[in-house]
C-alpha cells in the first residue's frame, strides 16, 4: 500500500467490505447466487458411473505443492472421496510432490470417515510415483489401464503430461472432469475431458460444493469487486477514446 493511490485504497477497502458483507449475509442463512458450473454438477454423475462399473476412481491433484491450486483441489477431493465411500468405491490418488503425501493421506482418511466407511481407507491407494513429469504421467496412465478406473478427476496445476494422462482416459472411454489454472494445458483438457473448469473456476469449486458461508461469501464478494473494476476499466477506455481525460486523472489520484 506504500505506493498505492487513493483510488486503489478505496477500491481495496470496497472489495474487503463487499466480502465481509456477503459473509455476514450468508451466515444469516441467506442464499447467495453462484454461477452454475456444469463440471462440478457432474461430480455425482462421474461417481455414479464408477459405481455402476464397480471400478475405483482416480483423482489427481496435479503437480503443485503447498499452493492455492493444490488446496482447492483437496477440497474437491474430500467431496469425491466422501461421496464414493458412501457407495463403497475406492479412490486412487497419484502424488507428484512427496512433501504433500502425508497431507493428502489425512484428507483422504478423514473423507472416508465422513462418508461412513473408514474401513475402506487403504494407504496404498495414495501413490507416490515420481517427481519427474514424464515418469509420473506414464505411471498415472498405466494405473488407469491396470485398475480399470471408472472416473477420472484432474484438478490442480499441470504441465505437458496433461495430454498423456487425459488422452489415455479418453481412449478408455472413461468420464473425465478437469480443472486447472495452467492456461497452457487448458486446450488439452478441453478436447479430451467431458467437463473442464477454467482458471478461477478451480478456486470457486470448494465454495460451490460447500455450504460454508465464509467460502461462499468470499467468492461472491470478490466477484462484486471484479465487476466494479471491469466497469471502471471500460468507462476509462470510453472516456479516453473520446478525449475526455478527466476520468482517467480522477482514477490516478
Amino acid at each position: 500500500m506504500e505506493h498505492a493511490t487513493w483510488t486503489v485504497r478505496i477500491l481495496l477497502f470496497g472489495v474487503c467490505f463487499a466480502i465481509l458483507y456477503k459473509i455476514f449475509f450468508a451466515k444469516r442463512g441467506r442464499k447467495l447466487f453462484l454461477r452454475r458450473l456444469p463440471g462440478l454438477e457432474a461430480v455425482d454423475e462421474a461417481v455414479g458411473r464408477a459405481t455402476e462399473l464397480g471400478s475405483p476412481i482416480l483423482f489427481s491433484i496435479g503437480l503443485g505443492s503447498f499452493d492455492g491450486a493444490t488446496f482447492a483441489s483437496l477440497s474437491v477431493l474430500t467431496r469425491v472421496v466422501r461421496l464414493a465411500a458412501g457407495y463403497g468405491i475406492r479412490t486412487i490418488v497419484p502424488i507428484f510432490r512427496p512433501e504433500i503425501y502425508p497431507v493428502v493421506e489425512e484428507y483422504v482418511r478423514d473423507a472416508y470417515g465422513l462418508g461412513g466407511r473408514p474401513d475402506l481407507f487403504d494407504p496404498t491407494d495414495i501413490r507416490f510415483y515420481s517427481d519427474n513429469q514424464s515418469t509420473w504421467g506414464s505411471a498415472v496412465a498405466g494405473t488407469m489401464i491396470r485398475e480399470h478406473t471408472g472416473a477420472h478427476f484432474f484438478f490442480g496445476a499441470y504441465g505437458f503430461e496433461s495430454l498423456l494422462i487425459a488422452e489415455t482416459g479418453r481412449n478408455l472411454g472413461t468420464i473425465q472432469i478437469a480443472a486447472t489454472d495452467s492456461y497452457f494445458q487448458i486446450p488439452f483438457f478441453l478436447v479430451t475431458c467431458d467437463y473442464t473448469l477454467i482458471g478461477e473456476e478451480l478456486y470457486a469449486a470448494s465454495a460451490y460444493l460447500s455450504d460454508d458461508p465464509i467460502l461462499k461469501g468470499s467468492v461472491v464478494g470478490q466477484d462484486i469487486g471484479k465487476i466494479v473494476i471491469f466497469i471502471l476499466l471500460v468507462t476509462g477506455v470510453i472516456f479516453a477514446t473520446l478525449g475526455l481525460d478527466w476520468f482517467v486523472r480522477l482514477l490516478s489520484l
